[in-house]
C-alpha cells in the first residue's frame, strides 16, 4: 500500500512530463496516447472520467523503459513468546533501520509507519506484516540483490531485540484477536467495514502475507493481453507458491489458505474479473469497474474520513454523501485504485497478486516467472495461446480449486502440475531470450513442479509425521523457517 502520494492530473495534451510513482511501480516512461501532467491537488470541479482513463493509459511505455517491481511481506514474531509483534517492537526496527542505514521515515502524526530510500519503501500492513516495496529495476539480479540487502538490514536490527520473521502465506498460530492493529487510520476504517462484506476480510488484513510483482506494458492492447494471461495463469502461481496450510495450529484443508481467504473477503473488489476477457475490455472498462467499487475513505487535511460503502461516481459529481460539494483529486483516485483487490490489479502497471509469502529462495522466483512470460514476445504469445484455450468455466474452476488442491488440481487431461511444467518451460525460454542469465531464478519452481510438492506439501508432511507429536506448528518458529 503506497504511503506517499504525489498529486497528478491526467489530461489529453501535447505536453510531455515525467512523474515518479508513489508506490513501487515499474518505470517512469512517457505515455503514448495520453500524457500525465503534474498539478497541485485541488478539490475543485474538473476531474472527469476521461482523466481517470488517461491516468491509466499514461502507464504505457516503450520496452526499453520496462522495469520490474517486487514486493514481499513477512510475519514478525517475538523469539521468546512466539507472539506477533507489537507496534512498539516494529517501530524499534523501523527506527533502527532508519538510523543505521540512512532511510527516511514515513510518519502518520507522531508515529513512524514506514521508510523510504532510493525508490524503495518499507510499510506496515494492518497486523504489522513487514513489507518491502522494491525499487523499479531492470534485471532479476538487481531484484535479488535488493531482497538480500533488505533482509540483511531487517535481521541485523531484529536479532538485537529478540524478534524474527516468518516466510509464510498465513499466520499458522495466532487468532485474529491476538494480532495487534497498527496505528494507521485507514486500517481502522477497513477493519470495521470488512465484516459487512465477507467472513474472512479481517484474516486477509491481519494474518496473510504475499509476494507480488509489478510489470509494465507497451500499449492498451499489450496491457489487455498481459492482464488476461495474468488472470488465467494466476492459479499456476498460487499452486507453485502455496505456503499457507495452517491456521490457529491446525490444518486448514487448503494448500493456500491465503488464496482462499480472498474468496470470502469482499465480492465488490476481489475476484477474477470476467469482463477482462470481453472484446471491449481496455482502460475505460477498468475505470468503469473501479468507479463502481465502494469507497473506504477520503484523505483530507491529514485525516482519513470514513466514507465506507459510498460511491466514487458520486464523489466525481460532487455528490458524495457527507462531503457534498467536494470533488476528488487525482490523489483520491490513486488511493481508490489501491482499495480494489482482484487477482491482477491495474494501476499504471500490472500487479500479479496470486502468490503466498515464502522463504527467501522463492521471493526472487515470483518476478522471474512473470518476467519470463510477459517480457518476451514469443513467451507472451505462447502464454496467450494457453489463456485462449481456457474456457471461462475452466478459469473459475482453477481459481476456486487450486487454493485447496494446489498442483494436484485436475486440469483438462492432466493436472495443474502439468500446466505448471509447461508454463515454467515457456518462462525459462523467455528469460533466456532476454540474454541476462536469469534462468537460474526459476530453479526452485522447477523443482517444485517436477516433484509435485509445494512448500505447503512439505510442511504438511512434516506436521503429520513429526510435528503433531512434538510442538505442532511451533516448529515453524525456528531459524530454518525464519528470516
Amino acid at each position: 500500500m503506497a504511503p506517499v502520494v504525489v498529486s497528478t492530473q491526467c489530461v489529453s495534451t501535447t505536453r510531455l512530463t515525467r512523474r515518479p510513482f508513489s508506490s513501487p511501480a515499474p518505470g517512469t516512461g512517457i505515455a503514448f496516447a495520453r500524457r500525465c501532467v503534474d498539478v497541485r491537488a485541488s478539490a475543485a470541479p474538473g476531474l472527469t472520467k476521461d482523466d481517470l482513463v488517461a491516468y491509466l493509459a499514461s502507464g504505457c511505455k516503450p520496452r526499453d523503459a520496462w522495469r520490474i517491481g517486487t514486493e514481499h511481506e513477512k510475519l514478525g514474531y517475538n523469539l521468546e513468546t512466539k507472539k506477533r509483534l507489537s507496534y512498539e517492537e516494529i517501530s524499534h526496527i523501523l527506527e533502527g533501520i532508519k538510523e543505521r542505514y540512512g532511510w527516511e521515515a514515513i510518519m502518520e502524526g507522531t508515529r513512524i509507519i514506514g521508510l523510504r530510500l532510493n525508490g524503495q519503501s518499507v510499510t506496515l500492513e494492518p497486523g504489522g506484516q513487514f513489507e518491502l516495496s522494491g525499487a523499479t529495476l531492470e534485471t532479476l539480479h538487481e531484484t535479488c540483490a535488493e531482497v538480500n540487502s533488505h533482509l540483511y538490514q531487517v535481521k541485523s536490527i531484529s536479532e538485537e531485540i529478540g524478534v524474527a520473521f516468518l516466510g509464510l502465506g498465513f499466520d499458522p498460530k495466532w487468532k485474529y484477536e491476538d494480532v495487534p492493529c497498527m496505528p494507521k487510520e485507514r486500517y481502522n476504517i477497513m477493519k470495521n467495514y470488512m465484516p459487512t462484506k465477507g467472513t474472512l476480510g479481517r484474516d486477509m488484513m491481519f494474518r496473510s502475507c504475499t509476494i507480488q510483482v509489478n510489470l509494465d506494458f507497451e500499449s492498451e492492447r499489450d496491457m489487455v493481453e498481459k492482464f488476461r494471461i495474468g488472470i488465467a495463469l494466476q492459479p499456476v502461481a498460487t499452486a507453485l507458491f502455496a505456503n499457507s496450510p495452517f491456521k490457529e495450529g491446525k490444518e486448514t484443508g487448503y494448500k493456500s489458505w491465503r488464496s482462499h481467504v480472498w474468496e470470502d473477503t469482499d465480492p465488490d473488489r476481489c475476484g477474477t474479473l470476467p469482463f477482462v476477457f470481453e472484446p471491449d475490455f481496455g482502460f475505460e472498462r477498468y475505470v468503469d469497474y473501479v468507479l463502481d467499487v465502494p469507497m473506504y475513505f477520503v484523505y483530507r487535511h491529514g485525516k482519513y474520513i470514513n466514507v465506507a460503502g459510498k460511491s466514487f461516481r458520486d464523489f466525481l459529481a460532487g455528490k458524495l454523501e457527507g462531503l457534498e460539494g467536494e470533488f476528488p483529486t487525482m490523489d483520491d483516485w490513486e488511493n481508490h485504485l489501491t482499495t480494489v483487490f482482484p487477482e491482477v490489479r491495474l494501476k499504471r502497471f500490472l500487479e500479479m497478486r496470486g502468490a503466498d509469502g515464502g522463504p527467501w529462495r522463492l521471493i526472487c522466483a515470483l518476478p522471474a516467472l512473470w518476467v519470463g512470460l510477459l517480457y518476451d514476445d514469443e513467451a507472451q504469445r505462447q502464454a496467450l495461446n494457453i489463456t485462449n484455450s481456457m474456457s471461462a468455466e475452466e478459469r473459475e474452476f482453477l481459481r476456486s480449486k487450486v487454493p485447496e488442491l494446489g498442483l494436484e488440481t485436475p486440469y483438462k487431461d492432466g493436472t495443474v502440475r502439468d500446466l505448471a511444467l509447461e508454463v515454467l518451460s515457456i518462462s525459462r525460454r523467455g528469460l533466456e531470450r532476454r540474454g541476462r542469465k536469469e534462468g537460474k531464478f526459476l530453479d526452485q519452481l522447477d523443482a517444485i513442479a517436477q516433484s509435485g510438492e509445494s512448500q505447503s506439501d512439505v510442511l504438511l508432511k512434516m506436521f503429520r509425521e513429526e510435528w503433531s507429536k512434538d510442538g505442532g506448528v511451533d516448529n515453524l518458529y525456528t531459524r530454518e523457517y525464519s528470516y
